[in-house]
């Protein structure tokens, strides 16, 4: 037994050189790839993909080398026969991480955020901060980090928050109902045309809503940067503008209040202590 372990020394050997090698050509492909491709007018999503899909090209074909070169009797053949048998046995006992891997590949080709974009997915929102092959980084806005499987991204609805450099913010304010309906339109336009955080390149959209049970509903829509903050930061600008601009032009916006209405007079006594 010793002696066949002995003979068998050189194949060890040569098969720890192969898979070194292996992971040595893996990691100059992940150096490289991204330099070699950079001047590729692609998504980053989809030459991070081409790299890691030639890593893992290179890491099945120095595994089957390393297989053949510690097994002398061993031909490609063989080698792929009982690479299929073995897939599908772990196929089948790791379902849900080959889903993920899928999902994860087909999130890189396909989907159209990269790293860097804010998402919405089944109300988590967060900054994306890496895509990997079976999973997601996903930075919330409250700082926390979110690992999310890529199957949970690839079958629910995605909405990508910064796929453009502005986005339209809504908001709904109300005015008295003594009110003249137009001037209240018209100085709301004026104080929030004025703000700073608007995009220049997109108008301001003020129209009469509904009758509200206390109030005239008016909606007010501008155009603001995309991210989280941004929408914050403009949010507020243009409720502390709308607010300033109405008191000073006397205009209430009332609080919610009811009017009763009784069928008979009522009688009101004052009784001296």
């Amino acid at each position: 037994m010793l002696r066949s372990f002995v003979e068998h020394l050189p194949f060890l050997a040569g098969g720890m050189v192969t898979l070194v090698l292996t992971w040595g050509l893996a990691n100059l492909i992940s150096a490289f790839g991204t330099r070699v491709l950079g001047h590729w007018h692609k998504r980053e999503s989809v030459k991070e993909l081409i790299v890691r899909l030639l890593s893992i090209i290179i890491w099945v074909l120095g595994l089957l080398l390393t297989a053949i070169v510690l097994f002398p009797g061993l031909t490609p053949s063989k080698a792929l026969g009982g690479l299929g048998l073995v897939s599908i046995a772990v196929g089948l006992a790791f379902k849900d991480i080959f889903e993920n891997f899928f999902a994860g590949i087909l999130i890189l080709w396909r989907f159209p955020f990269e790293r860097g974009d804010f998402i919405e997915c089944e109300g988590l929102v967060g900054k994306v901060e890496k895509v990997m092959v079976r999973m997601s980084y996903i930075r919330e806005t409250n700082g926390q980090l979110t690992v999310v499987p890529n199957s949970f991204l690839f079958k629910n609805p995605v909405t990508v928050l910064t796929s453009q450099p502005s986005r339209r913010v809504m908001l709904t304010t109300g005015v008295a109902y003594d009110v003249d309906v137009s001037d209240a339109v018209r100085i709301i336009s004026q104080a929030v045309e004025a703000c700073e955080t608007l995009s220049p390149d997109k108008p301001v959209q003020v129209f009469p809503k509904a009758f509200g049970s206390s109030s005239i509903d008016i909606e007010i829509a501008w155009w603001t940067e995309s991210t989280p903050l941004a929408v914050r930061r403009s949010t507020g600008e243009v409720v502390t503008a709308i607010k300033k601009a109405l008191d000073e032009a006397g205009i209430e916006i009332p609080f919610p209040y009811r009017t009763l209405t009784f069928k008979e007079p009522l009688t009101v006594t004052q009784r001296e202590n």
